[in-house]
């Protein structure tokens, strides 16, 4: 897995591709939905960046023998830890993971991928983009549509 300098664009734009690929796709909506919010542009890149970005992250699971499972089951503590570590500004992981929540959230269902992948982020950074203590797990029971997991 590639690296990146810490606090930088890059990385911020990395952990939001990463939970925008844990259900197994990127949907329209959700990129529509990171530009509408300029997110990626809010985090230092042009919007054109995002899906090289996205593309990027997936090579490099490929590279290191992703098959296409549930994300978390993949990814073993050292490498999310490593990915994660790239982003210990408080400021921009809240940045990160509101953005991240937001985007997921456009097309009308937050899988359980999804919802596990901020679920952990949230931990390891001890963080929320929600309100005090709320997870991905509590944004479904507040009324997002669940078609079941993907």
């Amino acid at each position: 897995m590639r690296s990146y300098p810490r606090n930088s664009p890059d990385a911020a734009a990395r952990v939001v591709a990463l939970v925008l690929i844990s259900d197994g796709h990127v949907s329209s909506s959700e990129f529509e939905s990171l530009n509408q919010l300029d997110g990626v542009r809010n985090l230092g890149l042009e919007p054109n960046d995002m899906p090289g970005i996205v593309q990027t992250l997936c090579e490099d699971l490929l590279m290191e023998g992703f098959n296409g499972r549930a994300m978390l089951a993949y990814l073993d503590d050292r490498s999310l830890l490593s990915m994660l570590a790239e982003v210990d500004e408080p400021e921009l992981q809240r940045q990160v993971l509101r953005l991240a929540a937001s985007v997921v959230r456009a097309d009308k269902h937050l899988s359980d991928g999804e919802t596990a992948m901020l679920d952990a982020i949230s931990r390891i950074w001890q963080t929320s983009p929600f309100t005090a203590g709320a997870t991905g797990a509590e944004i479904n029971r507040r009324g997002l549509a669940r078609a079941g997991s993907t």
